[in-house]
């Protein structure tokens, strides 16, 4: 049968892209800002957490004020030279905004920010801190309802008198080399956190 012409998908998850009145928004937002505080500390963050980076910035509201965005939009409301920096020497924080840094506003005591880090489960592409192996034999941490997504994931297993079972030893994944879509899950379903947010401060 012919394919209908009228028959034609509609993505229902459309976004509206940041268009110039936001940056220019954020651009104010940042210079109105330089100008209530006397300070300004660089940092960076190696595996982001929105919902953790959250918590942090409300603990830290009183005191502090956090800028985490577009560094090109950062840089021109900083000034990236000396025709147009907006305080006399903020160009050279300009310069260090580059990769995965942001910057905060009257930086609170730098134990805190050493303290600070919280783990979760490591995402696709992220590196194993440590090989982890399944051994061959009955997995009772998983129901018997899990055997077919697991089966999914490149696990071999059986159901054996309704338990879960492992034909075979199974590495989920090697220690430094960047975890697969299945490995991840996987070590999900195992409860094993290998990502640590944490933030380093750069000046």
């Amino acid at each position: 049968m012919p394919k209908s012409k009228r028959d034609r998908p509609v993505t229902l998850s459309k976004t509206k892209k940041k268009g110039r009145g936001q940056k220019e928004s954020q651009v104010n937002s940042i210079r109105g800002a330089i100008d209530s505080y006397s300070s300004v500390y660089v940092f960076s963050f190696e595996n982001m957490r929105n919902l953790k980076f959250k918590e942090f910035r409300e603990q830290l509201k009183s005191s502090s004020r956090f800028f985490l965005g577009s560094n090109k939009v950062m840089q021109i409301a900083l000034g990236r030279s000396a025709a147009d920096e907006i305080r006399p020497g903020i160009r050279k924080v300009s310069k260090l905004l580059h990769g995965n840094t942001c910057f905060s506003l009257v930086c609170p005591e730098r134990r805190i920010f050493n303290a600070f880090g919280e783990t979760d489960f490591s995402r696709t592409g992220s590196k194993a801190t440590e090989k982890v192996e399944l051994k061959e034999g009955p997995l009772t941490e998983f129901t018997h309802e899990m055997e077919p997504f697991l089966r999914k994931q490149g696990m071999p297993v059986r159901l054996n008198k309704g338990v879960v079972e492992l034909v075979s030893n199974f590495v989920v994944c090697d220690e430094g080399k960047p975890l697969s879509p299945e490995a991840s899950r996987i070590l999900r379903l195992l409860g094993i956190k290998m990502a640590t947010f944490r933030l380093h401060l750069i000046c």
